[in-house]
């Protein structure tokens, strides 16, 4: 390992992790020694449920557009729902635009329905695609829900936006 420089640090949770860790070398880990990649997954959970969710989800195809839209249109409510209960839309503005995108999302559910199948499915891909951009947006500024939900949901809808795009 490079002694030239200072390790920083990171912690997540109880876990401090030596970020400057090479890969393959090991890393202090409350009083253990863990493998640097294997310590970092512990902060990338909600990413692994999502992989798992995404891979059961579509991996025997694709449901039915129906069930896509639905969801498009049940994950800006969600956002909704854990903002009023994280009381972080006091804020007209705040309000304003997790209802904004509640309309967008549903507008393009709602089209994506109205059209042919092939045309639906491409819709829902971008719709997925742009929540995930929306779960992005989120995640760095950390308002309106806990960051690792819009992580999760963010996967969830890339793994869903990428299966449209490869499966419509």
């Amino acid at each position: 390992m490079n002694t030239d420089r200072v390790p920083s640090r990171a912690r997540a949770a109880d876990l401090t992790v030596d970020v400057a860790a090479e890969p393959g070398h090991m890393c202090a880990s409350r009083g253990r020694t863990v493998w640097a990649p294997v310590a970092g997954l512990g902060r990338r959970w909600p990413t692994l449920l999502a992989l798992g969710l995404g891979a059961a989800t579509f991996a025997d195809g694709l449901p039915g557009r129906g069930f896509l839209a639905g969801l498009l249109v049940t994950m800006p409510v969600c956002y909704l729902v854990l903002g009023l209960f994280r009381r972080e839309l006091g804020a007209p503005r705040a309000l304003a635009v997790q209802v904004a995108g509640l309309v967008g999302f549903t507008a393009v559910a709602l089209t994506a329905l109205s059209v042919d199948a092939t045309l639906g499915l491409r819709l829902l891909a971008a719709g997925w695609l742009a929540h995930a951009v929306w779960d992005f947006t989120h995640h760095r500024t950390g308002r309106v829900v806990p960051r690792a939900w819009s992580e999760w949901c963010g996967v969830v809808d890339l793994c869903g936006a990428l299966a449209l795009a490869l499966l419509a």
